[in-house]
């Protein structure tokens, strides 16, 4: 009979295995690792501004505030 087995697969990201290789390789100290946590920083601090642009647009809907109304203009 063949054994089961237990232990949970692990699936991860090449991408996110590579960098922790590399963080593994230099060191947290390098400068290399310092601009990656700057880089990844930068990428939530984008994703946050886009969240943030997108919650007052959904709230400006929402009030009515988006909708341009018409004005009547008096021609000679």
């Amino acid at each position: 009979m063949a054994r089961i087995k237990n232990k949970e697969e692990m699936v991860l990201c090449p991408v996110g295995s590579f960098l922790r290789d590399i963080e593994k390789s230099f060191g947290r100290k390098s400068k290399f690792v310092d601009h990656l946590t700057r880089s990844r920083i930068e990428i939530l601090k984008g994703i946050r501004a886009l969240v943030d642009e997108r919650i007052e647009t959904l709230d400006n809907k929402k009030s009515g505030k988006s909708r341009k109304k018409a004005t009547k203009i008096k021609v000679d």
